[in-house]
């Protein structure tokens, strides 16, 4: 969600504060700031809108100090603008802020009693006005937070900039993800890998309630308790990422186009290929073969992922599978079974509900696995085995290269499973290995149907609603396909099964309505076709995604027909979400919307 960057330097920062918060732009922002100390005085400036706002009024008014902080805010409390972008200050201590307080209200009643009053609308300005009266009363910087913070309700992460102080920065994280990098002279702090990936790759990542006192010498890390500990530094390979767009308009568009390259590297950790096998390098701490269920928990397009691994787990594993939003799982209070596998994905690996989720079932006993892209993330951490899907860094904030790296690592783990269980034979496994391997050239060639799909998205781009239709596998891709279109062209969209067309949704269809139908041929697609011509009876706008031989079969009523080539079964869904990630994209375009950054989204939403 919200980026931090902080520099404790010996030179100016406040450029290099607004290059590293550009790299966190992928999270999703509304506004942004930068805060230094020129002459030992706190200094700020903030921006309502991108960070191309804040550049412009730091060429006209700029920032000295060679110490510094930087915030992009994606607003929870109050409107996003200049005045409740961080960072927020007093005259002692500057702060910046990811994450929610959810005691600010009994918080600001307190200080209020002293005469310390808001001047924003913001839960973060509670924190701030509660170390400056620590400040005020005599405490140093160290204790003033160290004080402010068993305070403190809720998830967050927060750095400290204070008058006076040319060599301090303090660092607090509970829930939201912080990292300390180390210089050679100079020392870092940043919400992620990606932050600080032009300053250094040695990184330590705060734990659970850890705060961090830097300094130009160092850092040094006090636990909840106030405990002295030591954490481990690591070396970041993130670091070493370039992240550009390209040739192409939108970092979306570039990374739809990587992905046959992003599958193959998936699959590249997962597959022996010279064997035709699946080989998982992970040390698992259980055995497929004795677990009782497998419990998936997600969020947004990951939980759609899990949606279609859940077909391929029960179908080739005969693995009972329950699914759950992240974010309603754990109310439900579920019983889980002994020796059971709770299975957790998430793009960035922070994703806070699937945070909780992952803390419900470990504290249930369950084993504890995660499929995620940022290794070095707090989901992965504290997973007992954790699954790489290895796509390198995703910028745009609808999920694309993500969403089909963790499907090839889904449908691999399946594999493995059924192996494990005795439900397939080693002839089944050669033949579901040779479709993944197969499956990089067939998206190259789905690729293909990009000008037809930039023709029918002009049209899909005039419409108020959008419905879509799968079965089996290819419901959940019809509801990720919904999900995109929502995110980034802003067009009402919906997935259904196929099946339930009749019990409601049919009611919605009339001639300006388009209908999105996946549908390769399967021993689904009968049925599939069937529903379709129910849709043209009534005059729906009927675009259907299939391959060749499915086209075959279509009757009348059909607007435009996208094939995409014809693969097993069994990696269908994964070929499928290639024409529904185009059609969204460039209907966005058509509409004119920021595709990378759409409105009110978040890359990594780190809040619950």
């Amino acid at each position: 969600m919200c980026g931090i960057v902080g520099i404790v330097g010996e030179a100016p920062v406040a450029g290099r504060l607004v290059d590293a918060l550009k790299r966190l732009e992928y999270r999703g922002y509304d506004s942004a700031g930068v805060a230094t100390l020129e002459a030992g005085a706190i200094s700020r400036r903030r921006a309502e809108g991108k960070l191309g706002n804040l550049a412009q009024k730091l060429n006209f008014e700029p920032l000295g100090g060679n110490i510094g902080i930087g915030h992009t805010r994606w607003a929870t409390h109050g409107a996003p603008t200049e005045n409740n972008a961080h960072p927020h200050a007093t005259d002692q201590v500057a702060i910046v802020h990811n994450g929610i307080i959810e005691n600010f209200r009994e918080l600001l009643a307190d200080l209020a009693a002293d005469g310390y009053l808001p001047k924003t609308q913001t839960d973060t300005e509670s924190v701030a006005l509660w170390v400056t009266r620590e400040l005020d009363n005599g405490a140093d910087p160290e204790l003033a937070v160290a004080r402010t913070l068993k305070k403190l309700k809720g998830a967050f992460a927060l750095a400290f900039l204070f008058r006076g102080e040319e060599s301090l920065l303090i660092a607090a994280r509970h829930g939201a993800p912080l990292a300390i990098g180390y210089g050679t002279t100079e020392m870092y702090l940043g919400s992620d890998a990606m932050a600080l990936a032009p300053f250094t790759s040695r990184l330590t990542y705060l734990e659970d309630g850890d705060w961090a006192v830097i300094t130009h010498k160092g850092v040094t890390i006090r636990d909840g308790k106030d405990a002295l500990v030591q954490r481990e530094q690591l070396l970041s390979q993130t670091a070493a990422l370039m992240v550009d767009k390209g040739n192409h308009r939108h970092f979306m568009a570039k990374e739809i186009y990587e992905q046959p390259e992003t599958i193959s590297h998936t699959l590249s950790h997962y597959v022996d290929m010279g064997a035709e096998k699946v080989a998982i390098r992970e040390k698992l701490p259980f055995d497929f073969g004795d677990l009782s269920r497998l419990t998936i928990s997600a969020c947004g397009t990951a939980y759609y992922a899990g949606a279609i691994a859940k077909y391929w787990f029960e179908r080739y594993a005969r693995l009972p599978v329950d699914i759950d939003v992240a974010s309603e799982f754990r109310y439900r209070e579920p019983p889980l079974e002994k020796n059971g596998l709770s299975l957790f994905i998430s793009q960035s690996g922070e994703t806070a509900d699937t945070l909780a989720a992952l803390r419900y079932c470990a504290g249930q006993g369950q084993h504890v696995a995660s499929l995620v892209n940022t290794i070095e993330s707090t989901i992965a951490r504290e997973s007992s085995v954790v699954f790489p899907i290895l796509c390198g860094p995703e910028i745009g904030v609808a999920s694309t290269k993500a969403l089909t790296a963790q499907l090839t690592a889904l449908a691999s783990l399946a594999i493995a499973a059924g192996r494990a269980r005795g439900a397939l034979s080693a002839e089944q496994e050669t033949e579901l290995v040779q479709a993944l391997t197969a499956l990089p050239s067939a998206v190259s060639a789905a690729l293909g149907a990009e000008a037809q799909i930039v023709d029918i998205s002009k049209r899909l781009s005039k419409a108020k609603d959008v419905l879509y239709l799968g079965r089996g596998p290819m419901f959940p891709v019809a509801m990720e396909g919904a999900l995109k279109l929502k995110e980034i062209s802003y067009i009402h969209a919906e997935g259904y099964a196929a099946g339930e067309l009749k019990h409601g949704p049919i009611a919605l269809v009339d001639e300006a309505m388009p209908v999105i139908v996946v549908a390769p041929s399967d021993e689904l697609v009968d049925k599939t076709l069937s529903n379709m011509q129910e849709v043209a009876a009534r005059g729906g706008k009927i675009i259907l995604i299939t391959d060749p031989e499915g086209a075959k079969t279509v009757g009348h009523g059909v607007a435009d027909i996208i094939e995409i080539p014809h693969v097993h079964s069994f990696v269908a869904p994964i070929l499928a979400t290639i024409p529904v990630q185009l059609l969204a994209y460039h209907t966005a375009v058509f509409m004119g919307t920021d595709v990378d950054q759409p409105r009110n989204l978040a890359k990594s939403v780190t809040v619950e």
